[in-house]
């Protein structure tokens, strides 16, 4: 399958990119959003490309050649929590806009071998950068059951993370559970009723597996603060999510970052001293389309939140 762009067009008009501003995409995958940022900057705006997937930057690198010549597109094979490191080693202090697209590429998906579909016996991996030590295999034969089902129960929201811990610890005791056709053997046997919105029964597993991996949210929001740390006055902020653990942690930080005071409530006076640094400039969460979840279902839990950094004087806010 061809990697499809979600909110390719949402995202980048509201990144706003012009020409010579400097722009991060976080996730770069397959170069969709990179791709028009750089057509939209134009002639001189640059990205810089981050992907924790070796494979996949090589491939996204090929393709766009054309811009790497040019001296337009900076790639980096690491993980977006060292956005900040990444920036400053290619020589900038600022930049005027940071993407964040937090779906995986269908370049891993649809790969047998990654081991991150429940449709494929596969190795039991779930790395996104395989140069990590820790695959999904590892957890499932190493973690205690309560840490099993409190990863299911808060990264999947799975309503049988108990009974699916259980039968993985005693499968486990029989015989290693090495391949993803394993664990969905598993799955099935915990599971007493039949999903009643359709969904395959290993699909939340196989979500909460990946997000303890690859940690996940933790990096996510070690990330948020490093973008809004580096952007220039007026610069923006996006982030495309997938499911309400990421949109939950986008939407509070941006809120929380848009705000005057993070005292708890039942204080009666103001102690934080916190400065405003964000603009929310998506009230509500942009969704895609009807015609692009009919082109591209994948699409459809997707979420773009977007902020601008604020400028700061002593005692006002603009």
């Amino acid at each position: 399958m061809v990697h499809q762009t979600v909110l390719l067009y949402e995202a980048v008009e509201l990144l706003k990119p012009r020409d010579g501003g400097v722009y991060v995409d976080c996730t770069l995958g397959g170069g969709g959003h990179t791709q028009l940022i750089l057509e939209n900057s134009s002639p001189s705006g640059k990205v810089i490309g981050i992907d924790q997937d070796s494979s996949t930057l090589q491939q996204t690198a090929a393709k766009l050649e054309r811009y790497r010549t040019e001296g337009r597109l900076l790639l980096a094979h690491a993980n977006f929590e060292r956005l900040a490191a990444i920036v400053a080693g290619f020589g900038f202090q600022q930049v005027d806009g940071v993407l964040f697209d937090l779906g995986f590429s269908s370049f891993q998906v649809d790969d047998p071998e990654r081991g991150f579909s429940f449709r494929h016996d596969a190795p039991l991996d779930m790395r996104m950068d395989e140069s990590q030590p820790t695959t999904a295999a590892d957890l499932v034969n190493t973690l205690p059951e309560t840490e099993l089902y409190q990863i299911l129960r808060d990264y999947g929201e799975e309503r049988w993370a108990g009974r699916i811990a259980r039968k993985i610890c005693e499968q486990r005791e029989v015989r290693p559970i090495l391949t993803t056709g394993d664990l969905v053997e598993i799955i099935m046997s915990a599971y007493p009723v039949k999903n009643q919105d359709g969904t395959h029964p290993a699909r939340r597993t196989f979500q909460a597996l990946r997000i303890a991996v690859n940690r996940e949210l933790e990096r996510l929001s070690e990330a948020l603060k490093q973008a809004v740390d580096i952007l220039a006055p007026g610069g923006r902020v996006a982030v495309i999510s997938f499911h309400s653990l990421e949109d939950r942690i986008v939407k509070n930080y941006f809120k929380r970052e848009a705000s005057a005071c993070i005292c708890p409530p039942e204080l009666p006076v103001c102690q934080c001293d916190h400065q405003v640094r964000l603009k929310i400039v998506t009230k509500k969460p942009i969704i895609p389309s009807h015609a692009e979840v009919a082109v591209n279902p994948r699409a459809r839990s997707a979420k773009l939140r977007v902020a601008e950094r604020v400028r700061q004087t002593p005692g006002h806010v603009e």
